[in-house]
Order: C-alpha cells, then structure tokens, then sequence
C-alpha cells in the first residue's frame, strides 16, 4: 500500500509540473518524479518491512528518504536550461496569440521582441502564401493561380496552409498570427482548426492609438520584410539613415539595424492608402474583438505613447 501511495505521490508530482512548465519540462519532472518513486518503494521492500506485519518504519523512512534525495539529484541533472525552464514559469501557458492594432499603431515594433522573449514564431499568412505560391504541389498551382489574378485567396486555403504550418516544431511553445484573422468568418475558422487539436487563441493583445496619430507614423515608415522590424525617418530611423541637401532620405542608405539588409516601403503607407485601411481595420476588426472578448483573453496596449512604455505594457500582458 506503501508503495502504491508513493506511486499515487510520483503521477501527482508529474501532473503538477506539466501544468506549470512546457511539455519537454515535464518530461524530466517525471523522471524524476519517478525515480524518487521507485527508489523509495525499493527502500520500503529491501528494508524487510514488508515480512513483518508492522513493516520496519526505520526502512520505510529510510527508504523515503533515499528516494527523495536522488529524486531530486535527477531532477536538477534533468531540468535542462534554467533560462528556458524561467520563461515558461514566466510565461506559462503555451501562447497561441493574435496582435492587433490600426496601421501604424506598432504592432511591427512589438512583435520581434515578444518572439525574442517568447522563442514563438510570428506566422504572416501573406509570407506563408507566397512561400506555398512557388512550390510545384497542387495547392501551391492553386495559390499561384489565385494570386496571380489578384484575387482574394479563400478563407479555406489560408487555414490549411496554418493548420500545416503550426505543426512545426517551431510552434510547439506557441505562435503568433500576423493578418489573419482579417474577418469574423476567419475567426470562427481559426477557432474550429485550433480545438481539433484541443487548442485555442489565449491572448489577443490590441495596440489602441487615435486615428489622428496613425498618419504621421504611417508616411516614412520603412520595414525589413524578412522580420518585420519597423522604422520611421523622424521617429526611428535606422542608424545607416541618411540625408540629401533638401533633407530627403536616401534610399539606399535605408537599411536593417540588425542585417543591414535593404528596407522598404509598403505601397499602402501612403495618406490616401490609409483612409481605407483605417475604415476596414474599424469595420472588420471590432466585430472579432466582440468575438472573443466574452473569453477575458483580450489586453489593451496603450500605443500613443513612447516605444519602451509600449513595451512595458506588452510584456505585462503576457505573464
């Protein structure tokens, strides 16, 4: 009976630690878990206890004692990085999130630091389809065909390309979705995908910033596509940013802190793109906040005020 408690003791050891840490954690919290287990109950029966009908308590405490010293040798020789062990005590559960914001209101300052904190990809369903575009498989003729009409690809397709992608080893630990969902109907669908496998979105975080600010952060915004670094020529320019006689930027001093690769401008971050985008963001987006605000999942950032303050308000959100 003994050694049936410790073993009832063991699995409640393992449970608790799967829900405090991430799965790869829990795996060595078992191990251990388990040794403590079998070494004690080794120490109870070698002990003689179980020969006499009171048992032997000096064995038994023993024994116990045993097992819970080089339990916990195996678990500090397993428990693996401390820095990774922090963050999902930190960060725990699994972050599966949604960032929004109006163009402009930093959600591409934002996102790089909370991969970088996290170690969760960002998922840009536009990158993804692309990507699928140039590979000889019938869903990627599909995407080509749809694209290279300018056509709208179908809500469908967006999800199975996501769905196949969020079962990378990357996303694991979590992920982040950029443009998608854009509309209800995408929503619901992101949701239906994500309890097939008993998942579900668990933080939408929302940079709120008055429409009158987005326009001055919008014109002079430039990107490095690759990571979705932003930079503005007044606000943030790059640190290779330089100036002609009239105080133009050149453009081809216009490159990435990090890489130093080239950046860009958005063919719609101009002051007439912008009266649209503003115009769908509001009519699309406030019904999927509704969607899921019931939940206790959304967190509203304050994105009118300096980057780092941002930031701050970004990182609480995330514990």
């Amino acid at each position: 009976m003994f050694a049936r408690t410790l073993n009832r003791a063991g699995r409640a050891f393992a449970q608790g630690s799967r829900s405090m840490h991430a799965q790869t954690s829990a795996r060595k919290a078992t191990a251990a878990g388990t040794l403590l287990t079998g070494v004690a109950a080794l120490g109870f029966y070698g002990s003689g206890a179980s020969q006499t009908e009171g048992g032997n308590v000096p064995g038994i405490v023993g024994g116990f004692v045993a097992g819970a010293a080089l339990g916990g040798v195996a678990g500090w020789s397993l428990k693996g990085d401390d820095s990774t062990q922090a963050k999902f005590a930190k960060y725990w559960p699994r972050k599966i999130m949604i960032l929004f914001g109006a163009p402009g209101a930093g959600k591409g300052t934002q996102a790089p630091k909370i991969v970088d904190v996290l170690g969760i990809p960002q998922l840009s369903t536009g990158d993804l389809l692309r990507e699928i575009k140039t590979q000889d498989t019938p869903l990627g003729k599909r995407v080509a065909s749809l694209m290279d009409k300018g056509a709208l690809v179908d809500d469908d397709i967006v999800i199975a390309v996501v769905k196949a992608r969020i079962t990378e080893a990357d996303c694991s630990t979590g992920f982040i979705l950029d443009g998608f969902p854009r509309t209800l109907a995408q929503a619901r669908a992101v949701d239906a995908m994500l309890a097939a496998t008993g998942d579900a979105i668990n933080n939408i975080m929302v940079f709120e910033i008055p429409d009158a600010e987005l326009e001055s952060r919008v014109v002079g915004r430039w990107i490095h596509k690759a990571s979705g670094r932003s930079y503005h020529v007044k606000n943030a320019p790059p640190k290779s940013q330089k100036l002609d006689a009239d105080g133009n930027v050149i453009k081809a001093t216009m490159k990435d802190d990090i890489t130093g690769e080239p950046l860009m401008v958005r063919a719609d971050d101009t002051k007439e793109a912008l009266v649209k985008r503003l115009s769908d963001y509001h009519d699309k987006t406030v019904p999927i906040l509704n969607h899921y605000g019931s939940r206790g999942i959304c967190h509203t950032v304050n994105a009118n005020q300096a980057i780092d303050k941002v930031w701050t308000e970004v990182e609480k959100s995330l514990k």
